[in-house]
């Protein structure tokens, strides 16, 4: 089994920004933002409380993931932390090992949001992504009505493909998407920034 820990660091402005490969440790906090959020919160995100799994099923498929070799993950997640405290976290899905995966962003905690941590966090749980996976491209098609990671997709450099209507992901309802691509040789070049 293909193993190895690598923690992405960043510093902005005194203020230690870090996405670490998700821990056993770190499963109870993402269980947490999920099933603490009402109907209403998860309706902004587009993911619908009538599709999420038992607690103990979601759990349980978080665990799988921890100890699947890399080439046949089915879903990665990298926790986000600000000066030590967990904020959020970021994964993909629908992995294609060595082509490409689809990417989703959270921010758990209001207080952390609309400061600019997010379009650093998201960069570097990008670094994750393309290392570990051998990426040639990455998808993100957030809620078209979510303004927030429509914004940092934009300002990062993801590049703009369309809007439509579609089922994104195992827990949403059909929504209309905006759909972001971001190239290996486009994250490479601003990682050279």
């Amino acid at each position: 089994m293909a193993f190895f820990i690598c923690n992405f660091i960043m510093n902005k402005s005194d203020t230690l920004l870090e996405a670490i490969a998700l821990k056993k440790e770190d499963i109870p906090l993402v269980i947490s933002y999920w099933y603490s959020r009402t109907a209403e919160e998860l309706n902004r995100m587009g993911a619908d409380i009538s599709k999420m799994p038992p607690k103990a099923e979601f759990e349980k498929m978080l665990i799988d993931q921890l100890h699947t070799d890399y080439e046949y993950k089915k879903g990665f997640a990298t926790i986000w932390q600000i000066d030590g405290i967990s904020v959020g976290h970021c994964n993909i899905n629908y992995i294609h090992f060595g082509s490409h995966a689809n990417m989703h962003l959270h921010i758990w905690k209001d207080s952390f949001r609309k400061k600019g941590y997010g379009e650093q966090l998201v960069k570097l749980s990008i670094s994750h992504f393309f290392k570990k996976f051998d990426l040639q491209y990455l998808i993100c098609e957030p809620y078209a009505k979510n303004p927030a990671p429509n914004k940092t997709l934009a300002k990062i450099g993801f590049k703009f493909e369309k809007n439509h209507t579609c089922i994104p992901g195992n827990l949403n309802f059909e929504q209309e998407v905006s759909r972001w691509i971001l190239s290996r040789e486009d994250f490479l070049n601003w990682r050279q920034d």
